[in-house]
Parts: structure tokens; sequence; C-alpha cells
């Protein structure tokens, strides 16, 4: 009778847990950031020690995970409207390699050694430091890399220099990454400042797309060729 108990208990367990997952939605069993692994790692004590006492009443058990699942869903659309709070739960990625430059500021910051570093650049298939532009600590862990050729700024042979400089020079560029300029309806200033722009141009841009106001916009960001990409809210 004990070994049925135990079956049952295991059987609800399971599909409690599979149930609270779905719940709390498809970024959970993706890279997880610190605070889903916080979630994910009580979920399953609160599991076990339920299975391990089979006198123990199971409310005991699904009561802490339905708090938990409480909590990580309030706390998932509350970060829908505030990004500060998105920054402060899921924290915010950290520049490794600027434009093909180590900075070692922010890897003494997160306590990231070469070796880390040069595992991750392998792991993306990635040999030679020097042939990355640009590598991102994102905050789940995983390392995201962009080359100097994905930027496209390696060097030209000569021909195709000369052939370049017969052309009309584009009107912007920013060598880099896209960058954010709005996020839910808030102006990135510290990116505007990167780009040498201003409110008003970014305005301008904004109504060239038909969008009037900053409030409107749900994203908004810029490539290095200049091509701004905008979506409004619904």
């Amino acid at each position: 009778m004990e070994h049925l108990t135990v079956i049952l208990r295991t059987v609800l367990i399971y599909v409690t847990v599979f149930a609270v997952l779905r719940i709390m939605g498809k970024r959970e069993i993706g890279k997880l950031s610190l605070f889903d692994l916080v979630i994910s790692i009580m979920i399953a004590e609160i599991a076990v020690f339920v299975l391990e006492d089979v006198h123990r009443p199971m409310l005991d058990g699904l009561l802490p995970m339905f708090t938990l699942v409480a909590i990580q869903v309030t706390l998932a659309f509350a970060g829908l409207k505030s990004q500060k709070l998105r920054g402060w739960i899921d924290g915010k990625p950290s520049v490794l390699i600027h434009k093909g430059e180590l900075n070692r500021e922010e890897m003494a910051r997160q306590r990231y050694n070469l070796n880390d570093l040069l595992l991750q650049l392998r792991e993306n298939n990635i040999v030679n430091v020097a042939d990355v532009e640009f590598a991102i600590l994102e905050p789940s862990g995983k390392l995201t890399t962009v080359t100097k050729e994905q930027a496209g700024t390696a060097e030209e042979a000569p021909d195709a220099a000369r052939t370049k400089q017969t052309e009309a020079p584009p009107q912007f560029r920013y060598e880099g990454l896209p960058l954010p300029l709005i996020m839910d309806g808030k102006v990135q200033d510290d990116n505007l400042k990167k780009l040498g722009k201003t409110r008003f141009w970014l305005k301008n841009e904004i109504q060239a797309k038909g969008v009037r106001e900053f409030k409107d916009v749900f994203f908004c960001s810029i490539d290095h060729r200049g091509r701004v990409f905008l979506d409004k809210k619904r």
C-alpha cells in the first residue's frame, strides 16, 4: 500500500511541476537567468521533500510551489511595464570585448577570467580572440559574439577600398551592434549620446514611420548602417 502511495504522489508531483513550468512560460526551459534558476531550484527541492516523506501532507508541497509560481508570474508581468525592474531581476548584459579590445574592468567585475572567455569563444566556433569585434556576456551566462567580418570592420583589399572611395558615402554609419533607442516607450538617452544624436532627431525618425510620440513606440533600434527598426505599441 505504501508503494502505491509513493507512485501516486510521484505522478501527482510530476503533473504539478509540469503544469507549474507551463504556467511560468517557455523562457524557463531556455537559458535561465539568476531569478529563474532560484525559482527552478526551489521547486525541485520542494518536490523532493514531499516525495521523501509519504506521511507529509501533499498540501505542504503544493502550496509553496504555487506560491513561487505566483511570485514569478507577478514579477514577470511587472517587468513588462518596468525596465528598471527587469534590470534588477534579470541583470544586464556585460560587454567583455568592445571594438576588438578586451574590457578588463568588466571582466574583473564579473569575475570572468581569460580561460572562461576562451572556452566560450570556442563554443561559438571562434578560436582567435583577434577575430572578435564584440563579445557580450548575457544575464543567462551565455556569451554572444560578433566577429569583425560580421560587423563589417574587417580589413578590405586595396582594390575594394579604392572602389568604395568612388561611391557616395552613407549619411550615417555606426560601427557596432544595433542599439536600442526606445524601449517600452522610454528613450534610451545613453545610446543616443553614443550616436551623437538628439531626441529631436529621434522624434523626426519615428514620425517618418507614422508614429507621433515616443510613448507610442514599443521598441526602436538602429543598426550600424543607420537602418531604423520600429515596432508600435498595440
